[in-house]
C-alpha cells in the first residue's frame, strides 16, 4: 500500500502537530468502504510549510479536513499544541478552533454571497468575543490591508462583485481574523489563473512571516509547491510515497511516482526532450486498492514482491524518506 511507517517522524524540535496512522474512511454501504485515506502519520514544526502533493483523489484534502476533525478521522490520533483532538469532547474541541483555520480551494463559494466583506470578516471576532465594535472594524481594516485591499473600497461589497483572486485574499484574511497558529491551505491557487496564482502565493509567504504562521499547503502542483514549501510529503492513493526537502523532491527523485509527477510540470523549454511517461492508466479504486504497494500497478518497476509486500518508509539521505522497495538511484 504506497507506504507506510514513522521513519520520517522528527522527535526533536517545536512540534506543534503530531498525526499518527491516521485513517479516514466512508461506509458507502452494502459493504462497500472508501478508504481515502490509510494509515497517514506526519509531524510539522512551528514556523515550517509542508506541502502535501499528489493528483486528484489521493486523499489530501481529506487528510487535510480530518487533521481539523471535519469529518473526524476512522482512527488513528491527531496531536496539535500537545492536546489530543481526536478524543475531545465538542466544547473543548470549539476552543481549539481558532487556533487551527482552514484556506479552501474555491475562493468564492467559500464566502456567504449575502453578506458584505465587513461582515464576513468581523462574524468571527463578534463569535469569539475579540474586542468591541470600534476594535472590531480597526481589525478588519488592518487584515484587509494586509491582504493588499483597500478597506474603503472593498468593505461594504460582496464576494460576487470580486474577482476569484480577490475572493481568496478576503479568503486568507478571515482565517487570520482570530490569530490562528496553524493555516491549512487547501489547493488555494488552483481555481485562480496564472497571472493571479504568484500574488497570492506571495501573500501567503508575507502573512507567513509577519504573524509567524505554520502551514500545510495541499496541492497537486509540484511548481507551485517547489515555491512555498520546506518538506514535501508526496501521496498516493491515501498512502504516504516520499517525504523530502522541495530541492530532493525535483533534483534527486526516489519514488517512480514522485518522479512521473516532476516530469509532468510544464516547462517553457522548445528543445527539451518530451520524457516518456511513466504511468500508464487511471489510479486504482479507493473501495479495492492493490494489495502490497498501492503504486503497483502502474509502476515500471514493480515486482512480485511489491504484490505481496507493503514497502515502509525509510531514509534514503539525510531528511529524505522514501517507500518503495526499488527506489530510484540517486
Amino acid at each position: 500500500m504506497a507506504g507506510s511507517g514513522k521513519a520520517h517522524m522528527r522527535p526533536d524540535g517545536d512540534r506543534i502537530l503530531v498525526v499518527d496512522d491516521l485513517t479516514v474512511e466512508f461506509n458507502l454501504g452494502r459493504g462497500k468502504v472508501v478508504k481515502a485515506v490509510s494509515g497517514i502519520s506526519l509531524d510539522l514544526i512551528r514556523g515550517e510549510t509542508l506541502a502535501i502533493v499528489g493528483e486528484s483523489g489521493c486523499g489530501k484534502s481529506t487528510l487535510g479536513k480530518a487533521i481539523l476533525q471535519l469529518p473526524k478521522p476512522t482512527s488513528g490520533s491527531v496531536n496539535f499544541l500537545s492536546k489530543e483532538l481526536t478524543s475531545m469532547n465538542k466544547h473543548d474541541l470549539r476552543e481549539m478552533r481558532p487556533a487551527m483555520q482552514m484556506i479552501f480551494q474555491d475562493p468564492i463559494s467559500s464566502l456567504d454571497p449575502r453578506l458584505p466583506v465587513s461582515e464576513v470578516l468581523a462574524e468571527p471576532l463578534r463569535v469569539w468575543n475579540r474586542g468591541n465594535e470600534v476594535e472590531i472594524n480597526e481589525k478588519i481594516d488592518e487584515l484587509l490591508r494586509a491582504a493588499n485591499l483597500d478597506p474603503a473600497v472593498v468593505r461594504d461589497r460582496r464576494s460576487y462583485e470580486f474577482s476569484g483572486g480577490q475572493c481568496q485574499r478576503i479568503s486568507i484574511a478571515r482565517a487570520l481574523a482570530l490569530d490562528p497558529t496553524m493555516i491549512i491551505c487547501d489547493e488555494p491557487v488552483s481555481a485562480l489563473d496564472v497571472s493571479v496564482q504568484a500574488q497570492i502565493l506571495n501573500l501567503l509567504q508575507d502573512m507567513k512571516d509577519r504573524y509567524g504562521l505554520t502551514l500545510i499547503f495541499i496541492s497537486h502542483d509540484l511548481a507551485v509547491v517547489k515555491a512555498v514549501s520546506t518538506r514535501v510529503m508526496v501521496m498516493y492513493l491515501g498512502k504516504v510515497c516520499e517525504v523530502a526537502p522541495p530541492d530532493d523532491v525535483y533534483l534527486r527523485t526516489r519514488h517512480h511516482y514522485t518522479k512521473a509527477l516532476v516530469g509532468s510540470v510544464p516547462i517553457p523549454d522548445p528543445d527539451r526532450k518530451i520524457s516518456a511517461g511513466l504511468m500508464q492508466g487511471e489510479p486504482p479504486s479507493t473501495i479495492d486498492p492493490p494489495s502490497g504497494c498501492r503504486f503497483r500497478t502502474r509502476c515500471p518497476a514493480a515486482t512480485e514482491q511489491c504484490v505481496n509486500e507493503e514497502p515502509q518508509l525509510r531514509e534514503v539521505a539525510v531528511g529524505h524518506f522514501v517507500a518503495c522497495h526499488h527506489p530510484l538511484e540517486d
